[in-house]
């Protein structure tokens, strides 16, 4: 039988991304997406909530996020949800949810300094090799 792990999410990246390489010299960047959500209560407030995204781009992708994402960017990520378990020093033992991305379009412009960010043509970058 076939399965699917699929997850696509559009939201702002909420700090500047990471980039480290693996010992065998992989590329890897980490970045954090914000997906925002408005609702109403039963009693007609009004709320938000924020969900925070790790993601994980590997390879060239990994090298095209780190030259071209920064905070406040808006993101389309397409990619695969992978659980990491680990034991920290504590002996305690850790979980932590990660997006794989396979594909990274950026859906505004980058500013240049001191320009305001303006609607422009989504850039798609899409990436064959996704890592580990």
């Amino acid at each position: 039988m076939a399965s699917l792990n699929k997850v696509i999410i559009i939201g702002n990246v909420g700090g500047e991304p990471e980039m480290r390489y693996t010992p065998s010299g992989s590329p890897v960047t980490t970045f954090r997406v914000a997906t925002n959500r408005a609702y109403t209560t039963p009693e007609g407030e009004r709320r938000q909530e924020t969900e925070w995204f790790s993601v994980l781009a590997w390879n060239k992708l990994a090298e095209q996020c780190n030259q071209f994402l920064n905070k406040g960017r808006l993101v389309y990520v397409e990619g695969r949800l992978r659980t990491r378990t680990w034991e920290g020093q504590d002996g305690q033992r850790h979980q932590k949810v990660e997006v794989v991305a396979s594909r990274v379009t950026f859906l505004d412009r980058q500013p240049s300094s001191g320009e305001k960010p303006e609607e422009a043509e989504p850039v798609d970058v899409e990436s064959d090799d996704v890592g580990f």
